[in-house]
């Protein structure tokens, strides 16, 4: 529906926890990883632009990089393991844009994109901007991540998945979960994951 004349236009969504998350203002209180898992199962990497029978979520991407980071940080805390599962979710509110599409709309995206991160990182008792040794780190997993699903999944040559994502030192195929879920399984595992890592966090 159309906002009245004159009216501020809607900048809030409205989730199925019922919570209503102010995309310009979004607070902490209005977070719950209940509709993180559901959207994040839900949103398509790639742009759905990828083989099998359903969209690879960025929920399972989720997982990937925290299972990438935790293997190359074996030692990390169950802080920086959270860090890296919650690294996108801000695209439960926002989609997952491509990487071009992004740096066309340039600050504005990145600007609502970063309230979202520290509304999500202050919800779970994170520093609500993430360090920047730990957020290079999880970046690196990101990019192995994504040098896999762009030669398995989205039609990639591996020397062009080299020139964008680099070289995934350490990493082969066979030991990554690549297979497409559904959006239900996939929204239980990511949920799963979250739950262990409370559960280690609240032993530390």
């Amino acid at each position: 529906m159309a906002a009245k004349a004159g009216a501020a236009p809607r900048a809030w969504q409205r989730m199925l926890s019922g919570r209503r998350l102010d995309l310009l203002d979004p607070s902490p209180l209005d977070v719950e990883i209940a509709d993180i898992a559901h959207g994040l199962a839900r949103v398509a990497r790639w742009n759905g632009q990828t083989k099998g029978d359903h969209a690879f979520s960025v929920a399972q991407h989720s997982l990937l990089v925290e299972q990438i980071f935790r293997t190359m940080h074996t030692e990390a805390s169950a802080d920086w393991l959270l860090a890296a599962l919650l690294h996108d979710a801000p695209e439960y509110v926002i989609g997952d844009m491509i990487s071009p599409f992004k740096a066309t709309l340039g600050e504005d995206y990145k600007s609502v994109e970063k309230r979202l991160h520290r509304a999500i990182h202050l919800r779970f008792g994170l520093p609500a901007d993430t360090p920047a040794k730990l957020k290079a780190e999880i970046k690196r997993a990101d990019c192995i991540a994504a040098y896999f699903e762009a030669t398995e999944l989205a039609g990639f040559a591996h020397g062009e998945a080299l020139r964008f994502f680099g070289r995934p030192r350490g990493f082969t195929v066979e030991t990554l979960n690549l297979a497409p879920l559904p959006a239900r399984r996939a929204q239980a595992a990511y949920l799963a994951r979250f739950k262990l890592i409370e559960k280690l966090r609240g032993r530390a």
